[in-house]
C-alpha cells in the first residue's frame, strides 16, 4: 500500500470507531460531525478493502480485519501523539538523551570538565558528544545543519536565527619565560616591539588583535611563529625568548604558570574576548535543550562568576 495516499485523520477516525462502536459517539470523541464520520468510514472501507464495521443490535461490530488492525494502529497513533506532544517537563535524572555540543579550543579546555561533572551528578544517563570548530562562522554552519545542539565560542555576525547568551570574557596579557630580559621590567611599547613574537591565529589569517591595534598606532611587530593551537603557545614561550599575547585563561589552564612571566600589554588597551553560547532558533523552546543551555551557563558561572 502506498502510504502517500493515506490520510492520518482516517486512522484517527478508525481508532475512535474501535473505541466507541458508534458513529455519532466516535465523532464526538474526536470533534467531527456524524456525516463526516460516515464519510471517513466509507473512505476507510475503500482504502482497506473491508467492511471494517457492520451494524448490529449492540451497535457497530468490528470485522476480523478491523480487530487485526486495532492494536497496531492504536499503538502507532499513541507513538505519534507522544512524539508530537510538547511538554515543559524534562527530568534530567531519568533522561538518556544524547547532546552534541560544539566547542572551540578554549571553552573545551576550561569549561568542559566543570560541565561534565554537573552532568554526571544531575543526569547520569545523558551522554555528551563534542564537535570541535575554530572559525567563528563554523558554529553557525554546524547549528544550521543540525550537527550540534549548541556551540560555545566567540561571537560571529548577528544572525536572527542564531540566538546567543554571554558566558564569560578573557582579557589579553603578555607572556614570556621567567628570566626573560623584560620579565622584571615595566615593559614599554618600544621593548615589546623589539622582541620577536608568537602569534596564535586559530582561523589562520595571520593577523591578531594586537596587530590590528598596532597598525592603528602605526607600528608592526616581528612575528617569528604563527600557529593555530593556542594551548601549544605557553610551552613554546616557556622555552624561548618569544613573547606571546594570550588570553589570561589560557595561561592559567596551561599548567605552566610557574614558568611564565605575565605582564600587562603596554599601551595597547585591547578589549577582552567575549565567549558566548550559540543555539538555533528551532531549539529555543525545547525543554531538554533549555536545560542543557542552563547547565553550560552554570558551569561557566562557577569558573568566571
Amino acid at each position: 500500500m502506498d502510504l502517500h495516499g493515506i490520510d492520518l485523520n482516517l486512522l484517527v477516525a478508525f481508532d475512535a470507531l474501535i473505541c466507541e462502536r458508534n458513529v455519532t459517539r466516535a465523532g464526538v470523541r474526536i470533534g467531527r460531525t456524524q456525516p463526516a464520520m460516515s464519510a471517513a468510514l466509507a473512505r476507510l472501507r475503500l482504502l482497506l478493502k473491508d467492511e471494517l464495521f457492520v451494524r448490529s443490535a449492540a451497535g457497530l461490530q468490528p470485522t476480523p480485519r478491523a480487530l487485526e488492525l486495532a492494536a497496531p494502529l492504536g499503538e502507532a497513533l499513541a507513538s505519534i501523539q507522544r512524539t508530537l506532544d510538547f511538554t515543559q517537563d524534562f527530568d534530567p535524572s531519568r533522561s538518556t538523551v544524547r547532546f552534541t555540543l560544539g566547542l572551540s579550543d578554549h571553552p573545551a579546555f576550561v569549561m568542559l570538565p566543570s560541565l561534565q561533572k554537573r552532568l554526571a551528578q544531575l543526569a547520569p544517563g545523558i551522554t555528551l558528544r563534542i564537535k570541535s570548530f575554530s572559525a567563528r562562522e563554523d558554529a553557525v554552519s554546524l547549528l544550521d545543519a543540525g550537527e550540534v545542539d549548541a556551540a560555545v565560542g566567540v561571537p560571529g555576525g548577528a544572525t536572527p536565527r542564531i540566538p546567543t547568551m554571554p558566558l564569560f570574557e578573557e582579557r589579553f596579557v603578555c607572556v614570556m619565560r621567567k628570566g626573560h630580559p623584560l620579565a622584571k621590567k615595566r615593559m614599554s611599547l618600544k621593548g615589546f616591539l623589539a622582541c620577536q613574537h608568537l602569534l596564535v591565529s586559530p582561523e589562520g589569517d595571520g593577523v591578531g588583535h594586537v596587530d590590528v591595534r598596532l597598525a592603528q598606532l602605526g607600528h608592526k611587530r616581528d612575528i617569528a611563529i604563527t600557529l593555530p593551537q593556542m594551548y601549544a603557545a605557553p610551552a613554546i614561550v616557556a622555552h624561548s625568548d618569544l613573547l606571546a599575547t594570550l588570553m589570561e585563561g589560557v595561561v592559567q589552564a596551561s599548567g605552566l604558570r610557574g614558568k611564565l612571566a605575565v605582564l600587562p600589554l603596554p599601551q595597547l588597551d585591547l578589549a577582552p574576548v567575549p565567549f558566548v553560547l550559540h543555539w538555533h532558533r528551532r531549539n529555543d523552546a525545547h525543554p531538554a535543550q533549555r536545560w542543557l543551555r542552563g547547565q553550560v551557563a552554570l558551569a561557566c558561572g562557577q569558573l568566571y562568576g
